[in-house]
């Protein structure tokens, strides 16, 4: 007879860590991209986005307080106590049957000001809209979009380079 489950005390299988790792870098670059392109506020992940705002803000006053610092900044070692995971696992157990991939997990900026890097990147469960909402990832649509022209910049510098020297050949 099989014993419950209980993800407190599961082993973690490196193979499916490894394609969970791939999969959400492919989302964080995808996210990037959309932050470029888009004025986060106006960025609507999922269909439900406002209920899943609003519930934010309930289960988590702390994060409603102007400047919402606690959204801005999060902090990792609250996450990660007992208490901040039960919070969470809550949460996110209300939108199982609502959002798609609902706990699958995603990374995110430790600082919303900051891009995605070593040093500013978590793994985390995927519903992250409270930022958007509020505006917090106003910074980072700046850096993405200043990203995005150099690196524009870059290519039709290295094009011109590349034609240049395929004129000079003939």
């Amino acid at each position: 007879m099989a014993t419950k489950f209980d993800p407190n005390t599961a082993q973690n299988a490196i193979e499916i860590e490894k394609q969970f790792a791939v999969k959400a870098v492919e989302q964080a670059q995808t996210y990037w991209n959309l932050l470029e392109k888009v004025n986060p506020k106006d960025l609507k992940l999922t269909q439900i986005d406002d209920e899943i705002f609003e519930d934010t803000m309930k289960t988590f006053p702390e994060f409603a307080e102007p400047p919402h610092a606690k959204l801005i900044k999060l902090d990792e070692d609250w996450m990660k106590t007992p208490e901040g995971k039960k919070r969470w696992r809550e949460f996110m157990e209300r939108y199982k049957e609502k959002v798609k991939d609902y706990n699958f997990g995603c990374l995110i900026r430790t600082d919303a000001e900051d891009e995605y890097g070593e040093k500013n990147t978590i793994f985390v469960t995927r519903i992250q809209i409270a930022r958007n909402r509020l505006g917090l990832n106003a910074k980072a649509h700046e850096l993405a979009k200043e990203e995005a022209i150099k690196e524009k910049a870059k290519k039709e510098k290295e094009e011109k380079e590349k034609a240049k020297k395929k004129g000079g050949r003939s």
